[in-house]
């Protein structure tokens, strides 16, 4: 005779498990810090996202965020609780991953800088598409690195300065996929009046910036000048994109690559500032590939990277061949 076992889980009880969307909305209120930013982060409504916590509430009985001062800041409970459960999801996404891994040979979802998506990798990822129509890509341009912990992407490129190198955590690896010069361009409507000789003929006219002095203050260190004196000044655009536009209006010089460039150089819109003063070649950093260590060789990603640095090495290779001529 065959005697059966009922076991009772404890999560049978309802009460046992909070709202599973409410909870999914907590989690990101805490990690980005505030309900409208979490709205952006999910693509809801805020006022959606504070219904969801809300409701989270209720079930707990108790407050788990701050509502003054814009309700962002957890309560002590509430960062507690927060912990706990940012843990539970992240151990439950990885589980998800690695449940549907036979199908990740069919996608490939990159992260990418904006710069080098738009400008250069965009033009060539039909090529790849054609080369391998079975891998469903897609495509981030983003300022902000993925969390790769939360499988929010299979690969990144970044570009990592040598003065402030890429902070990576130990579940990922990386390579260096292309290590380009910096270029001064400027548009020809610059030099109407004439076209500078020299490095230090530079610093007499309009210079852009990103976020700070820094690339200026190197380059011009490289070509034997000193800058302490703070003869370097101009507007800062805080982007790689928005100085390249700049220059192209003629609103000054800028520093940048190949990859940002398109085919402004071959087309005129741009003048190879740095040729024409005879500057040193310098770089100042790279462009980084970037993946999961356990998903490192997996076919899509393989498949991407190689292709990938091969590009990259005949962009290098083309406009240093150009540039010569």
């Amino acid at each position: 005779m065959t005697t059966e076992r009922h076991l009772t889980s404890p999560l049978a009880d309802r009460r046992a498990l909070p709202p599973m969307t409410a909870l999914r909305a907590f989690e990101v209120v805490g990690r980005v810090g505030g309900i409208r930013r979490a709205a952006a982060v999910l693509a809801l409504d805020h006022a959606a996202v504070s219904r969801h916590v809300r409701s989270l509430e209720l079930w707990a009985g108790m407050p788990l965020i701050e509502r003054s001062g814009g309700g962002g800041r957890l309560t002590p409970d509430g960062e507690k609780f927060h912990r706990r459960i940012s843990a539970a999801l992240l151990e439950i996404a990885s589980a998800a991953a690695d449940l549907t891994r036979r199908l990740d040979d069919g996608r490939l979802n990159i992260f990418c800088v904006p710069g080098i998506a738009s400008h250069w990798l965009m033009a060539r990822l039909a090529d790849f598409r054609t080369q391998n129509p079975e891998i469903d890509i897609e495509l981030h341009p983003s300022d902000n690195t993925p969390d790769f912990g939360r499988h929010e992407a299979d690969v990144d490129i970044r570009y990592s300065i040598d003065a402030a190198p890429l902070a990576l955590g130990p579940e990922v690896q990386s390579m260096e996929i292309a290590r380009p010069p910096v270029l001064a361009v400027a548009a020809p409507s610059m030099f109407a009046a004439g076209p500078p000789r020299t490095p230090a003929a530079l610093l007499k006219v309009p210079l852009l910036h990103e976020g700070n002095f820094r690339q200026w203050t190197e380059w011009f260190e490289g070509n034997g000048i000193d800058t302490s004196a703070g003869d370097i000044a101009g507007p800062r655009m805080w982007h790689a994109n928005l100085t390249v536009d700049a220059a192209r209006r003629g609103e000054g010089v800028a520093l940048t690559n190949v990859f940002l460039l398109g085919d402004d150089l071959e087309a005129g819109r741009l003048l190879n500032v740095s040729s024409m003063v005879g500057a040193r070649a310098t770089t100042m950093g790279a462009y980084v590939f970037v993946s999961r260590r356990d998903r490192w060789t997996a076919r899509p990603i393989a498949l991407f990277r190689n292709w990938l640095v091969r590009e990259a090495k005949a962009r290098v290779a083309s406009t240093k061949l150009a540039l010569a001529g």
